[in-house]
């Protein structure tokens, strides 16, 4: 860091304090209501034409700074709307936001212990205590940069424990390698494929029923048809909580499967994975997880702890390091005068990592277990709730009879398509329809944010009173 003089330092540490202070003013003390502006919608010029985005010679005076602070918050999406029914994330949970905040402050690079003392530990503490939940005895994990980087640390691991001699002389070692994963999973698992130099096109995608589960007699087939072209299976991505259905695989099926063929099954509960944290739901969605090799969790979706926030964990110790260890011995010499085992870095695909698990144990510690899992039954009561609703609304059809998740899938059919045969025409017109209808919604004075409608833990019960 530059020198400065104290009186530079004290203006700027001023900065810092009046930016709070206008987050707690914008943000913190006045929260949305379901009349305000989701967004203030400008196209992309619009925005670069209203905002002073250039970088400058010479630096700005704190006024105006905060000038662009205040644009930032004004043309920015307000997650914390009750309208904001968008994404599978929403308001940040506020004790979140202030490990956040402390993060950030501390500017911490979570490497080594020697670096980052306290949280190397937390991390090493809570990550142990998740894997208890999921009814693993050991194993290991890491705090990942999202979901689609979690999943590609499973892929990595499937392959580094089948074909461990891949990590120094290349996947030509391997022989054709396969994945499998269910035609609603997410997109990520074809970007693994692609990152790892598999291919996406050696990920076989395997069919769902009505539900958007899994079926398992098709994987196994796939698996026995793969296998006859001389292929090797090697990985199976099942899913907690699909993206727009909601749907969990059954692993128990999958367990079975992967067992018989040697295979490494994975489970993305990115979204899903806050269900382990509820005694009720967790039987329902969650039977037969302790039977994974590895399993994704990501916090900052149906918990509401601040993004981003995503656990990686494998029933198998020291694999993580195995698999991604270079041994840079300026960083992760074996004769330090601590315990090295404590020396995260060298299993991570990063040397730089983020913080991200003081947002969730300051979380968890302020609402206990008890208080999450409330939290999570709730958010199921209030989609079940819901999907009571939509029921007796004239106009509104549900996708499936059946809440997943917190998911409640639903067409709304216009009365100008209301009465009609539904041809392959007619569906194609309700499509265009729902376009229109996003597009009024996000520019009207009461805006919305819709694409996918999700029941979150803070997400105000909404229901739609228009027509189109």
């Amino acid at each position: 860091m530059a020198s400065l003089s104290r009186e530079a330092l004290q203006q700027e540490n001023k900065f810092v304090m009046e930016t709070a202070k206008l987050i707690e003013k914008e943000i913190l003390s006045s929260p949305p209501t379901r009349k305000e502006k989701v967004i203030n919608f400008l196209h992309p010029q619009e925005l670069i034409d209203r905002v002073d985005f250039k970088l400058n010679e010479s630096g700005m005076n704190q006024e105006q700074l905060l000038k662009l602070c205040k644009d930032a918050i004004k043309y920015s999406v307000r997650t914390s709307n009750p309208m904001f029914v968008n994404q599978l994330y929403h308001a940040a949970d506020p004790y979140s936001l202030a490990g956040s905040w402390l993060t950030e402050a501390l500017n911490t690079n979570q490497h080594t212990f020697e670096a980052a003392p306290f949280f190397i530990v937390l991390e090493q503490l809570l990550l142990r205590e998740v894997r208890s939940i999921i009814g693993w005895e050991s194993g290991d994990g890491i705090f990942a940069p999202g979901g689609s980087i979690g999943n590609m640390y499973a892929m990595t691991l499937a392959r580094h424990h089948k074909y461990p001699e891949a990590k120094r002389k290349g996947l030509a070692q391997c022989g054709h390698l396969v994945a499998f994963t269910s035609d609603e999973a997410h997109y990520s698992i074809k970007k693994s494929a692609n990152w790892i130099g598999l291919g996406m096109d050696n990920v076989i995608t395997v069919k769902t029923n009505e539900f958007g589960e899994m079926i398992p007699a098709e994987l196994d087939f796939a698996m026995v048809k793969a296998k006859s072209e001389g292929k090797i299976p090697f990985f199976v991505n099942a899913t907690c909580g699909t993206t727009v259905l909601g749907a969990s695989d059954s692993f128990v099926a999958v367990g079975e499967i992967c067992k018989k063929h040697d295979v490494w099954m994975h489970i993305d509960a990115a979204w899903g994975g806050s269900l382990l944290l509820s005694k009720k739901h967790r039987k329902e969605s969650l039977k037969g997880v302790e039977l994974a090799d590895s399993i994704v969790w990501n916090p900052h979706k149906m918990l509401g702890a601040s993004l981003q926030c995503t656990l990686f964990l494998t029933k198998y110790q020291n694999l993580l390091k195995e698999c991604n260890s270079a041994s840079a011995t300026y960083l992760f010499q074996q004769d330090k005068f601590y315990d090295t085992q404590y020396d995260t870095g060298d299993k991570s695909m990063q040397c730089g990592r983020k913080v991200d698990v003081l947002k969730l144990w300051l979380m968890w510690k302020a609402r206990g277990t008890n208080g999450l899992e409330h939290l999570v039954d709730n958010a199921c009561h209030q989609a079940l709730y819901f999907q009571s609703l939509i029921k007796e609304r004239p106009g509104f059809r549900l996708v499936i009879p059946r809440v997943q998740c917190t998911n409640v899938c639903f067409w709304y059919v216009p009365p100008s398509l209301r009465g009609q045969e539904e041809t392959e025409e007619w569906w194609k017109e309700l499509g265009k329809k729902r376009l229109l209808l996003m597009y009024k919604l996000e520019e009207t004075e009461e805006s919305f944010l819709i694409n996918f409608c999700l029941i979150i833990v803070y997400l105000l019960l909404v229901l739609f009173y228009f027509s189109v």
